[in-house]
């Protein structure tokens, strides 16, 4: 493991030579991905089945300095979140979604509320 001194040093080389957007995005992008949530596809039998999800990542970076002070910076995250898996067969390949429960009981809930005011709202006529 680097220490922070040469983790400094190397960003301060990367910003020197104006590649820390790229290092930054190699390294944010290569760790956001529908790998990150599934891993790698699976086949057994006969059946292939690959992840697929949604990510979102974003970075910056910095660099300069008053006088006679180095500068430097950089930073940024992601995050990735399971949609489906599509399963792959001789005959086809078919997406199959992957429910949250908790998007479908705030559906729910929110439905029942709805409901609820509408008819609170038609009782007052």
């Amino acid at each position: 493991m680097a220490t922070p001194d040469e983790i400094k040093a190397e960003v301060s080389k990367k910003v020197e030579a104006g590649r820390l957007l790229d290092h930054l995005a190699d390294r944010i992008g290569s760790r956001v991905g529908a790998s990150a949530v599934f891993g790698q596809p699976v086949e057994r039998e006969g059946v292939t089945v690959i992840g697929v999800a949604r990510a979102m990542w974003g970075f910056g970076g910095g660099a300069g300095g008053e006088e006679g002070e180095d500068g430097a910076g950089g930073g940024g995250g992601g995050f990735v979140s399971p949609l489906g898996y599509i399963e792959v067969r001789e005959s086809g390949a078919e997406f199959r979604p992957i429910r949250d429960p908790r998007l479908v009981a705030t559906a729910a809930a929110a439905t029942v509320c709805a409901l609820g005011l509408l008819a609170r709202g038609l009782r007052r006529r």
